[in-house]
């Protein structure tokens, strides 16, 4: 020990039991530790204990200024394999793994130009193809062209852009992912995606924090250019970087191909991208979610989608009759990590949006457990946040709120509206403009279950005060719906409850904060997870008795459902007002 140069402190509490036994083998201890008073803290009876916590914070704060000596937690690993300690990322997969990761992201510096550079079947050419689709659908700016040339015109640039696209070779990044999907054996395979996570959420954070300090220093200059805080802003929101950005690359890839198999550009025996789809079925049946919606570009890459859950399908032997399940909240309301709670799963969590969209994870259902609920999976959808500060000054963010709304709903069997604490105000907007859709919708047929959840809330009788609330929102959310009945010119009085399965005494939960204090140092709120455990014990309990009357879809019902849903909202064109009567208000006035 004398070798060491660890500094040691010593708290002592004089008023115990062996105090005396205590200080003397402290005593003992001095010379061989270099101890001096110092290094002894003592708590005596009549110590004040806000006086002691100042006196060991001090203590800290010494010893952190007096030792220059800084080491990361991976250099840290030397000195434990030293002390026979096993390292994790000393296993032979684990080192293989994060090979094939450093190979991809050690090009990496600069993310939004890695992106533009490397990944370039996404970005503008995925965003002008996902224009022309909807332009296709909703023929805002056909103007005096006739009908079918303007169709043609717009197919025509769609096949254009697809060529663009299949012009473009796999970069040497993609190659290795590839490979490492393909070929690694799964439990490299597992190490490799963690590995590929962990250094990519590094680099992004390291991008971010600059460009952030960079937003800090223009906030100080005094000349404000509002063109160069717009551009700002687009690096910023374009920093994040994650292995789903390479999966939607991949993707991409796979859809132009298949445009030109599609226009007979390409012979089918000349595909290069075929097996991709099974690898990403793979992936999903090893727990790893998937991307449904591309929120950068408000898409579903739905050929992409269809083949990937196609291969799922084969792959379970046509097992699968599937629940869905969807959360959908504003932003940072705590959804994806309620998802994880619920079901152990990966969605990623932050503070803020850095990924858009939605994302799609499939759970097992036990054998002895399927019979019950009468489904062979769970399709859990998680969603980006819904009005997002960055999104709102954009002319399309209702429209884009509402197109994410609308298509996750109508794709679900439960819908979990998460909100934060009691304030319902937040989330009314966009259940007034899905009420609307489905109203326009008549095709659709579907009559979702809505759970709603209120985060962050303690108050063990929350459940009771908040009835009258929770009552109102309801009148109101009735009120909105008969706007939108009438608008739609339906010859009934309808009621929310037409629209969506909701019980308002039943269907109302409120969860206290997932941290006990302030974090980073508070612990878990066990209130947290038992409410979380509630919740899902009667969503369980819920399917169980509702499983007579319903018969879950299995995968090929699922696609035609998302292909009808999906074929319904391009064709929508959504009203991009706040809501139902600002909208009926709007059209009173025209008339």
């Amino acid at each position: 020990m004398r070798e060491l140069s660890t500094k040691y402190y010593f708290v002592f509490n004089n008023h115990a039991g062996k105090a005396k036994e205590t200080l003397g083998f402290l005593k003992k201890l001095a010379p061989v530790l270099k101890l001096s008073n110092s290094h002894v803290l003592q708590k005596g009876i009549g110590t004040n204990k806000a006086e002691f916590v100042k006196a060991l914070q001090s203590a800290v704060e010494a010893l952190m200024s007096s030792s220059p000596k800084r080491m990361s937690i991976e250099a840290m690993a030397e000195t434990a394999r030293q002390l026979g300690i096993q390292v994790d990322e000393d296993i032979e997969q684990c080192q293989r793994a994060s090979e094939y990761a450093k190979e991809i992201t050690v090009q990496i510096k600069d993310v939004a130009k890695y992106k533009r550079e490397k990944l370039r079947l996404q970005g503008e050419p995925w965003k002008n193809l996902a224009e022309v689709e909807k332009e296709l659908c909703r023929m805002r700016n056909q103007g005096d062209i006739p009908l079918e040339k303007y169709k043609s015109q717009m197919k025509r640039k769609l096949l254009e852009l697809r060529v663009q696209q299949n012009k473009h070779d796999l970069t040497d990044g993609l190659t290795t992912f590839i490979t490492g999907l393909g070929r690694l054996p799964p439990e490299e395979k597992h190490y490799f995606l963690k590995w590929m996570k962990f250094d990519l959420d590094h680099i992004a954070r390291v991008n971010l924090s600059k460009l952030r300090d960079q937003y800090k220093e223009k906030c100080k200059n005094s000349k404000y250019d509002p063109r160069e805080f717009a551009e700002h802003d687009k690096l910023i929101s374009a920093s994040s970087l994650g292995v789903e950005h390479f999966m939607r690359e991949l993707g991409q890839f796979y859809e132009a191909e298949h445009a030109m198999v599609k226009e007979g550009k390409i012979a089918e025996s000349q595909r290069q991208f075929l097996h991709l789809p099974g690898i990403a079925a793979d992936l999903m049946l090893e727990g790893f979610p998937m991307e449904l919606i591309d929120g950068d570009v408000s898409n579903i890459p739905l050929q992409w989608v269809t083949d990937v859950l196609t291969q799922l399908h084969a792959k379970l032997g046509g097992r699968s009759r599937t629940l869905v399940l969807t959360v959908l909240g504003v932003q940072s309301t705590g959804k994806s990590t309620l998802l994880n709670t619920m079901f152990g799963l990966q969605f990623a969590v932050s503070i803020g949006r850095c990924t858009r969209g939605a994302f799609m994870s499939l759970i097992k259902v036990a054998e002895n457990f399927q019979q019950e609920l009468g489904c062979d999976f769970i399709l859990v959808i998680d969603t980006e946040g819904l009005k997002a500060p960055e999104l709102a000054k954009l002319e399309d963010s209702y429209e884009h709120d509402n197109e994410l709304a609308t298509l996750v709903v109508g794709l679900s069997d439960i819908t979990i509206v998460n909100m934060a604490m009691e304030n319902t105000t937040e989330m009314k907007d966009v259940l007034q403009i899905v009420v609307h859709a489905f109203l326009r919708m008549e095709e659709i047929g579907h009559k979702p279950n809505c759970q709603f959840v209120h985060q962050n809330v303690s108050d063990v009788s929350a459940h009771e005060q908040n009835m009258r609330d929770r009552k109102h929102l309801l009148e109101q959310m009735d009120e909105m719906t008969k706007a939108a009945a009438n608008m739609e010119k339906k010859g009934r009085e309808m009621k929310f409850s037409d629209i969506m399965d909701y019980d308002l005494e039943k269907h109302n939960w409120y969860i206290p904060g997932l941290w006990h204090g302030v974090p980073p140092m508070a612990p878990v709120n066990m209130g947290y997870s038992e409410n979380v455990y509630e919740l899902k014990k009667y969503l369980f309990e819920f399917l169980k008795g509702c499983s007579q009357n319903r018969s879950p879809k299995d995968i090929p019902q699922f696609l035609e459902w998302v292909r009808s849903l999906w074929n319904a909202v391009k064709h929508e064109n959504f009203i991009s007002f706040r809501n139902s009567l600002i909208a009926e208000a709007y059209n009173q006035r025209c008339l």
